[in-house]
């Protein structure tokens, strides 16, 4: 973990991509953050506030199993909740655009 004070989304989101360099924990968030959306959009449209409830179980549970047992690093949620949810959904957008890949060519400097 970085003992660095990040003062800006800006400034953290390179430290966010540092922590999610192994391709499994990547698809890992990429699947938790994209049924955040489905839980979102069907307990909206089906007004089945059960689902809202389910948001943080589901995208935690796939996040941390990515850091824990592929990272191998603990989870930046735990100091900065807002940047790392910010974050999440960032690299989900850049990952389904093709900004980011699911995989990270570490041998670059």
């Amino acid at each position: 973990m970085s003992n660095k004070k990040f003062k800006s989304l800006k400034e953290f989101y390179p430290f966010y991509l540092s922590q999610h360099t192994n391709t499994t924990s990547r698809v890992m968030h990429f699947i938790g953050t994209g049924l955040i959306a489905l839980l979102f959009f069907t307990g909206f449209l089906f007004h089945q506030w059960r689902f809202f409830l389910l948001m943080p179980v589901v995208g935690y549970s796939f996040a941390w199993v990515g850091h824990y047992f592929f990272e191998k690093n603990k989870p930046a949620t735990f100091q900065y909740p807002l940047y790392s949810l910010a974050s999440d959904f960032i690299l989900f957008y850049d990952l389904l655009t093709g900004k980011q890949s699911f995989e990270v060519d570490n041998t670059r400097s």
